[in-house]
């Protein structure tokens, strides 16, 4: 009986510790996820709420726009994921076993845009791509090219932001990827080097396979992230032009936020939970079974 109850009181102890993160977790994580789920399925007005069921999700699926914002949406996840992916893995693998400042130069080099706020790296990204005065748009008049407006292109409006995006982003996944391949044990580099084994050998054959749980980690909050993309949007082109440069996040901010159309907002927000779930946990599950 003794030992029962020392075990309960070391249990209490530890639930007494964990309570206040759980507190915070159920009140800002899990509550305004139910509560998102329920607003969903109601028209709401400021003043009273009337239940319509499935309703603004048949209005979603019934908008053109929402698809436009849903393809655009998966092309902005799958080009900047595989772009940092890849990316971050070329310049991890080129730098890693160089000179300590050279790493450290290179770290911190890429990470400075990473530290900077969206809104200001945005903020610069729009005096550059400006077409009557920007930079961009200057020497491409000196070159020949006549007058650019990015920006103002239905063809090149994705691409321009993909990159600014990735540019901004891409030092967080560089920094992770360096610190997980110099922790790869060194005697693995001298039996590769034991047996001929090439640079190009060591990358794909050592380096690649050991930084998988890296390579899964950065995937997955890339995919969060770029779900939540808003603020290139907003500053750089407001969701143009003619749409095509509207993102989910976009979407939901203007029904929410302009049209005052609360609950369909909400339904957007419960599909994009519903796609990080559906593209994260295979993800967390791979890294939970390596483990």
């Amino acid at each position: 009986m003794r030992l029962r109850g020392n075990a309960f009181k070391e249990n209490i102890t530890g639930y007494l510790f964990i309570f206040p993160q759980m507190l915070i977790f159920l009140l800002f994580l899990v509550y305004p996820i139910l509560e998102g789920i329920r607003l969903s399925m109601y028209q709401i007005n400021y003043q009273s709420e009337k239940f319509v069921g499935f309703d603004n999700y048949i209005t979603l699926f019934s908008d053109p726009i929402f698809f436009k914002a849903l393809i655009n949406t998966v092309i902005f996840v799958v080009f900047i994921v595989l772009l940092t992916v890849g990316f971050a893995l070329f310049v991890a693998a080129s730098v890693f076993d160089k000179n300590a400042r050279y790493v450290s130069f290179i770290r911190g080099s890429y990470y400075i845009p990473v530290m900077v706020s969206m809104v200001v790296m945005s903020m610069v990204w729009s005096f550059l791509l400006n077409p009557a005065n920007g930079l961009i748009s200057y020497f491409a008049q000196e070159a020949g090219f006549g007058y650019v407006n990015l920006l103002g292109n239905s063809k090149s409006v994705m691409p321009v932001i993909i990159f600014v995006t990735f540019a901004t982003n891409v030092g967080q996944a560089i920094i992770l990827y360096i610190a997980a391949m110099i922790g790869v044990p060194k005697d693995l580099f001298e039996a590769a080097e034991v047996d001929g084994a090439n640079r190009w050998h060591v990358i794909t054959k050592i380096l690649i396979p050991s930084v998988r749980p890296s390579t899964l980690y950065i995937t997955i909050i890339n995919i969060i992230a770029v779900l939540k993309i808003f603020v290139v949007i907003q500053l750089l082109t407001g969701g143009g032009p003619n749409n095509s440069s509207v993102t989910l996040m976009y979407y939901l901010y203007n029904n929410a936020f302009k049209f005052n159309q609360l609950g369909t907002a909400s339904a957007v927000g419960v599909i994009m939970f519903l796609i990080t779930l559906l593209l994260s946990v295979p993800q967390l599950r791979s890294m939970i079974k390596q483990k």
